[in-house]
């Protein structure tokens, strides 16, 4: 069951009790198995917090594959991770949708848009918390420019950071410094998150919906901040779900550039008429 050597580490958790981290799962690759493992366990260790994951696909990997072996790491201390399998042959992964459906059963005031990819430092993560709770309504929990590290992981490499009191010199040991800029995960007020428009379901698959994002809670006036720590980024193999070769990147250019030639009103008007907003927020009215 253990494919890569990890055991639990002793870490006192923080609390961040009143934060939901939303995870949209479709495990394409051995690699990106490792890497929800390794962010899962991670998190789990070092945090008292909620997870809410949705897997989208043709079976179950996470509940067969990565599920074991965490809970296995955690040894037994999952209670907090909230699974659900959706079945699906369409071989392309609308995460915006995967998102809002997870953003909808958020109870916590605070929520955390997350890609299994990566990690940061715990104090980035009780950082950008304490910048929410302070009042603003996204946090970027990274800084802007040269502040991601690229790791090559192997199996070896992320087993040493699991098993050495999460030890981020194991990966920036492996790492090539390079861009960051609007994606990897996110700190939103959740009641603002909602309000703002959620994601844009109109973006499918891959791109741009991170910087889309970013303009659209700045221009409607939302309190955006970002915090000055890297980002580490497991790497792992490309598919049309991860890359320019999704077949909607044309569509999905095409409602980023309309999105930017609206004002503020505009935008408001647009996103909050939206089918999807329109349906999850009136059926959560009543």
């Amino acid at each position: 069951m253990n494919t890569f050597g990890i055991s639990m580490v002793n870490q006192m958790k923080d609390n961040l009790k009143d934060v939901t981290f939303i995870i949209p799962v479709r495990i394409e690759s051995d690699d990106r198995l490792r890497n929800v493992i390794t962010s899962l366990c991670y998190l789990n260790t070092v945090f008292d917090t909620n997870f809410i994951i949705h897997e989208h696909d043709k079976e179950s990997i996470f509940f067969t594959s990565a599920l074991p072996q965490i809970e296995e790491y955690c040894e037994g201390d999952i209670f907090n991770i909230n699974h659900s399998f959706i079945q699906t042959d369409d071989p392309l992964f609308h995460r915006q949708k995967v998102l809002n459906d997870m953003l909808m059963e958020v109870e916590t005031s605070v929520v955390v848009n997350y890609d299994t990819d990566i990690l940061l430092d715990r104090n980035s993560y009780k950082e950008a918390y304490k910048l929410i709770r302070e009042g603003a309504d996204l946090v970027y929990p990274y800084a802007q420019g040269l502040a991601q590290q690229r790791v090559n992981a192997t199996d070896e490499v992320v087993s040493d950071f699991l098993n050495n009191d999460f030890d981020f010199k194991t990966l920036t040991d492996v790492s090539t410094p390079y861009d960051a800029q609007y994606g990897f995960c996110q700190f939103f007020n959740t009641k603002s998150y909602i309000e703002g428009g959620m994601e844009n379901e109109n973006f499918r698959a891959y791109a741009p919906e991170d910087v889309e994002r970013y303009h659209r809670f700045k221009k409607l006036g939302y309190n955006v901040q970002r915090c000055g720590n890297i980002v580490y980024h497991l790497e792992h193999s490309r598919t049309e779900n991860s890359w320019f070769n999704n077949p909607h990147m044309d569509h999905n250019n095409k409602e980023w550039e309309k999105t930017q030639r609206f004002d503020k009103h505009q935008l408001k008007d647009y996103i909050t008429n939206l089918p999807y907003y329109v349906s999850r927020t009136t059926t959560t009215s009543n």
